[in-house]
């Protein structure tokens, strides 16, 4: 079992030494993440002007467990609309939350909103 599981915002907040940082870096080195969040992370990285190769080296640098995703973890994020549509939640938010399940782990994130979601995964705010 992984200590956690990230939402990209989690993974974010390491790259750009945001507040919470210090949460997902304690944990960092048995944490896992979707290739959904992971995606997200690297548009993210690319959208402030990185090249792949350079998204692709900052992200080796962490070196985090990077979890496919599936077609079971897929039919999850579609059950997952019904409990968390009242929130906005996205779609990336809800892979995390599918990957979390499966791990028997917390879902680490800096969106709030989550704090609200009634799932089978348990939440942990970072900030």
């Amino acid at each position: 079992m992984a200590k956690a599981v990230l939402d990209s915002s989690a993974l974010l907040a390491v790259l750009n030494n945001e507040t919470g940082s210090h949460v997902v870096t304690a944990i960092l080195d048995d944490a896992l993440i979707s290739t959904v969040n992971y995606a997200e992370v690297v548009s993210k990285l690319v959208e402030l002007g990185a090249t792949l190769d350079r998204a692709r080296a900052i992200l080796r640098a962490i070196d985090i467990g990077v979890v496919e995703f599936d077609r079971p973890m897929a039919e999850r994020v579609g059950e997952l609309r019904a409990a968390t549509r009242r929130l906005g939640l996205s779609l990336g938010d809800r892979a995390c939350i599918a990957l979390a399940e499966r791990m028997k782990s917390p879902a680490l994130t800096a969106d709030q909103r989550w704090a609200q979601a009634d799932c089978g995964a348990e939440i942990q705010l970072i900030r």
